[in-house]
């Protein structure tokens, strides 16, 4: 039995990030696919916020936890994994920053400009999920998507500010929820600046299959997207 249990969705973002994290680590996993599955309540009474990824853990006061950073925080620092959330205050600082800069600021305005193409459930209270008509949800979109310019910027002249990746000459864990995240944007064939393209494509060079097989899930669901679209 593997120490470590992972319920995923195979085509979430927030899925992909953890998954790339547990393979480039070399941890020892089982991935669960609870596609269709969650609601269920056996897994809500692990999981009373409904959400994945989940990781179940003995070592764990309840037994689970969820939200995909704060898992890559706790396997890193139980197992000592220095190289992916260095423990110097000031480096895990600017991890930490990193990562909640992109829950904060980012994700939210990328959600909305990627979950209606990708038949995502939208969140409350906002104009996707609400009455309104085709073109006020339209200009939504392009509203989020010109929005997601600004941040990235920030991760371009502060967070990396020439370096290969926020964590230096290799990739720290504020890295993989970074480069998953961005991974969804080609869902709307979003024009990257070529700093965000050479960026992606030196995470999946350095971590190999790593990055690359949990990858695949995400990309072939957005091709599956598209062609339905078309």
């Amino acid at each position: 039995m593997a120490a470590n249990t992972i319920s995923i969705l195979k085509p979430s973002v927030n899925n992909l990030t953890v998954r790339i994290f547990v393979r480039a680590a070399g941890l020892d996993f089982e991935e669960v696919d609870v596609w269709g599955k969650k609601g269920t309540p056996e897994f809500l009474a692990k999981d009373p916020a409904d959400l994945t990824p989940l990781l179940e853990e003995s070592g764990l006061p309840n037994g689970s936890m969820w939200e995909s950073c704060a898992i890559m925080q706790y396997l890193c620092n139980k197992h000592d994994l220095d190289q992916f959330y260095p423990t110097d205050p000031a480096q895990r600082a600017m991890v930490d920053s990193a990562m909640f800069y992109l829950i904060g600021t980012l994700y939210p305005v990328l959600a909305r400009a990627t979950y209606p193409t990708l038949g995502f459930p939208q969140y409350a209270g906002e104009v996707g999920c609400s009455d309104a008509d085709a073109d006020l949800k339209a200009q939504a979109v392009a509203d989020a998507t010109a929005a997601i310019a600004t941040p990235l910027d920030a991760y371009h002249k502060f967070f990396l500010d020439g370096k290969r990746f926020i964590g230096g000459d290799n990739p720290c864990i504020a890295d993989f929820r970074l480069c998953a995240t961005l991974e969804f944007l080609n869902a709307i064939d979003y024009d990257f600046p070529p700093w965000a393209t050479g960026y992606m494509a030196r995470m999946e060079e350095t971590l190999g299959d790593a990055y690359s097989e949990p990858a695949g899930d995400v990309r072939g669901y957005i091709e599956y997207v598209k062609s339905q679209a078309g």
